[in-house]
């Protein structure tokens, strides 16, 4: 190793500075607290974006259910698109034609009109026989009104303005979401104790509108008490609320620190790509997990509900109904995070991404160079992308995610679809990079 000198100030009397000759000892010494320095930053930076990418783990999941939250209690929009597919279930379809019937049928006194034809025809002189054919007509009786009750109810259930008037319902009463969510007991959907009801009030009267008009004047008498039907039923509803209140409070602001926790745990690593893989493979494993954990709650909530209050068909079509945006929302995360991981691994320098690296550039290289021979050069714009490769991969990637943000709740299709977008732009630019031709390059280089 060649001293260095360094130069000294000047002493008090005005000599000549004096140079100092920097030994081998302490130009090593030197090296040794530099290396020690960046070490020390290096493990505060690792330290430190460790934090941040455990809080972003930990919030994932909570952010993408008070998003899911905030959505269907503040889009009118987005509720009735949740809801509206129940109209035409046809295990809530059943349960709400069984419910309708018996309490029509319940009202019809069969049994007094069998008594009262036994009557007439024996204060008429009618022979016994006769008479007592007459009063034992009290179950066929009841059978064919619930035969004719059923039908009629049943038209006006499984038909299509039933499910006008259920979006219509639904769309008036959107604050009914908010008040189960807070425990307010008005509204269509409500909270009682530990269970969750739905007033069919609405429907009750249409379908006691029709049997009148069809020649049930008995139906008339169908009360106005006990037109609800409960949804939900569980002991722990009270926590449950309180925990959608919070969610609700934080459904804007949760996911934007989530994603400027995760956006900071990879700009303060030292290795940034291999933190956006780490993060990115993380975020994957907690959507698998949000997955896992509302089939657990499925499970619950159906073991919840007894089957005298809720077939378990018409329960499992209820909770998969209200939850398919968020199950949706997690898988479509889950599928963004398993790209994204993806394409960190593939510019990394592992052996099977330098393949992968490789045989993509040899065949765009020699579909460009196919199209240069051809007579179709790109000329300056092909040598221009092909100095700004890095520069034009961000800016289709940067697009592509600008896109996934701006749209109106992403789906694994439309995941897909941009992905694909993406990718063929990636494949064209640079085949146009590769068809500039290497002669066309080498002789601008030599113009000047």
């Amino acid at each position: 190793m060649n001293p260095a000198a360094i130069p000294e100030l000047p002493d008090s009397g005005g000599s000549a500075p004096q140079k100092h000759v920097v030994t081998a000892e302490e130009r090593a010494e030197y090296e040794r607290l530099r290396r020690h320095a960046a070490v020390r930053h290096r493990r505060l930076r690792q330290v430190g974006s460790s934090v941040l990418l455990l809080l972003a783990l930990l919030l994932a999941p909570l952010a993408v259910v008070a998003a899911w939250v905030q959505n269907t209690v503040s889009d009118t929009d987005r509720y009735v698109e949740t809801v509206a597919p129940l109209a035409s279930e046809p295990a809530v379809q059943e349960v709400v034609i069984n419910r309708l019937t018996d309490r029509v049928v319940a009202n019809v006194d069969v049994a007094a009109v069998a008594d009262s034809l036994g009557r007439a025809l024996r204060e008429s002189g009618a022979p016994p026989r006769v008479v007592e054919g007459a009063e034992s007509l009290e179950v066929p009786l009841r059978n064919a009104v619930r035969t004719v009750v059923d039908r009629t109810v049943t038209r006006v259930i499984t038909s299509d303005a039933f499910e006008q008037v259920w979006e219509g319902a639904n769309r008036r009463s959107h604050a009914a979401v908010v008040n189960m969510l807070t425990g307010d007991r008005e509204g269509a959907v409500r909270a009682e104790g530990d269970t969750v009801q739905l007033d069919v009030g609405a429907v009750v009267d249409q379908v006691r509108e029709r049997l009148v008009e069809a020649g049930f004047d008995k139906a008339a008498a169908i009360p106005d008490t006990d037109r609800t039907i409960t949804l939900f039923q569980a002991e722990e509803l009270g926590k449950a609320q309180d925990a959608m209140r919070l969610l609700d409070i934080l459904g804007t602001w949760l996911p934007v620190v989530t994603v400027l926790f995760a956006a900071l745990a990879v700009w303060t690593a030292p290795a940034h790509r291999v933190m956006l893989m780490i993060t990115a493979t993380g975020i994957g494993v907690m959507m698998v997990v949000l997955l896992v954990a509302l089939a657990v709650m499925r499970r619950v909530y159906l073991d919840s509900v007894p089957p005298t209050a809720l077939p378990t068909d018409a329960a499992a079509a209820i909770y998969d109904t209200f939850v398919r945006f968020l199950r949706d929302s997690t898988r479509t995360l889950l599928v963004v995070a398993v790209i994204t991981a993806l394409v960190a691994f593939l510019y990394g320098p592992a052996r099977s991404a330098r393949a992968v690296r490789t045989v993509t550039d040899r065949g765009t290289t020699a579909a460009g160079r196919a199209l240069s021979r051809g007579g179709l050069r790109t000329g300056t714009p092909g040598r221009w992308l092909a100095d700004h490769k890095s520069w034009t991969t961000g800016c289709v990637i940067a697009a592509g995610a600008l896109t996934l943000v701006l749209w109106n709740h992403p789906t694994v299709g439309a995941v897909a679809l941009v992905l694909g977008i993406a990718l063929a732009i990636l494949i064209i630019l640079a085949i146009l990079a590769a068809a500039a031709g290497p002669a066309d390059r080498a002789a601008e280089r030599s113009a000047p």
